[in-house]
């Protein structure tokens, strides 16, 4: 099928199921998906609606009723309170069924209350080969995936983003604030506050794709790679790591192998096997084996922190030292390469 005969059919989806509620974020699915169903649908038969919650950063909040008015739809938003569940605090697996279920149901209710038909979500084609336990909520809320069904893909949605004049067309994919702590380490409104304050900070550095991973007292971030060069600049990496360290973190490391979505569902080079502390000693002597004699290593948990001068930092982040590097020590077992911020 083209991509106008997507188009087209994702058009007559939105006409059979009007009027329709849009579960809006803010990010590239939703954004596109809101944007058709007020070109086919207009005002009084579509309405997006936002979350608000502890586990979405005030700058998306901010972000999506900028992008709202920018498609001149009518949007709203509504409080959910998945903060209250304590198989969602809990963090498994499965935290975005129990986060959606709390979603959907709210939405149900305002779809009810307001009288619209049809609840909406951004699920994509492209989604369906990944791990997203929240369809399955949505399946079982009888919630409409119009995007999925209509075969658009995640490219197919930020070309037609693009025609439409969407600014979110290239934006990088975002998810909400918990996913940024690794499975079972408990939800609390504390850390994802943390979180958020980091992220905050990474954002008014002007970086467009990033993540602040907790892990405990240490933020692992990602950056965009064709950003990571920016840290070769002393002044400038240390102004980040002071941010960051400000907002509540007591060390600062850099994931060498960048921003990826759902880099908590990884496994290492050998899957299955977890660094023990006695590791540390084999890691560091790859690390020192590249040319860093005054290298040391931490270990926390499946991560491998590099920690090197200042003269040798920005040496450990070309491309042509950290990429066979990242793969040498996953091949060990480290899911997570990192190097602390001098």
């Amino acid at each position: 099928m083209t991509l106008e005969e997507k188009h087209a059919r994702l058009r007559e989806m939105l006409l059979e199921a009007s009027p329709v509620v849009v579960a809006f974020s803010g990010g590239v699915d939703s954004t596109f998906l809101l944007a058709a169903a007020h070109r086919a649908l207009g005002k009084g038969k579509c309405i997006g609606v936002t979350a608000v919650s502890e586990s979405l950063a005030p700058a998306e909040l901010d972000e999506a009723r900028q992008i709202a008015n920018q498609i001149g739809a009518e949007w709203t938003t509504i409080q959910t309170r998945e903060m209250d569940d304590p198989l969602y605090r809990a963090n498994t697996k499965e935290r975005c069924y129990f986060c959606k279920t709390e979603l959907f149901s709210a939405l149900r209710t305002f779809a009810y209350e307001r009288g619209f038909a049809t609840v909406l979500d951004g699920f994509n084609a492209d989604d369906t080969g990944d791990w997203r336990p929240g369809a399955r909520a949505g399946a079982e809320q009888g919630v409409k995936s119009p995007l999925k069904d209509a075969g658009l893909t995640k490219q197919d949605i930020r070309d037609l983003s693009r025609s439409y004049g969407l600014p979110t067309w290239n934006k990088p994919s975002f998810a909400c604030l918990a996913s940024r702590l690794p499975y079972n380490t408990e939800i609390t409104p504390e850390r994802l506050a943390l979180i958020a304050t980091a992220e905050a900070a990474l954002r008014s550095h002007g970086f467009m794709a990033f993540r602040a991973r907790y892990h405990g007292e240490t933020a692992r971030l990602e950056i965009g790679i064709d950003e990571i060069p920016r840290f070769e600049e002393a002044t400038f990496a240390r102004s980040v790591r002071d941010a960051v360290v400000k907002a509540g973190f007591a060390r600062v490391t850099l994931d060498l192998a960048g921003f990826r979505s759902g880099s908590q569902n990884e496994t290492s080079g050998r899957s299955g096997i977890v660094p023990l502390p006695s590791a540390a000693r084999d890691g560091l002597l790859i690390v020192r084996k590249q040319g860093f004699a005054g290298a040391e290593a931490c270990i926390e948990g499946n991560m491998i922190r590099i920690i090197v001068s200042w003269k040798d930092f920005p040496r450990l982040l070309k491309e042509e030292t950290r990429v066979p590097l990242v793969a040498a020590l996953r091949g060990q077992g480290y899911v997570y390469v990192a190097a602390d911020i001098p």
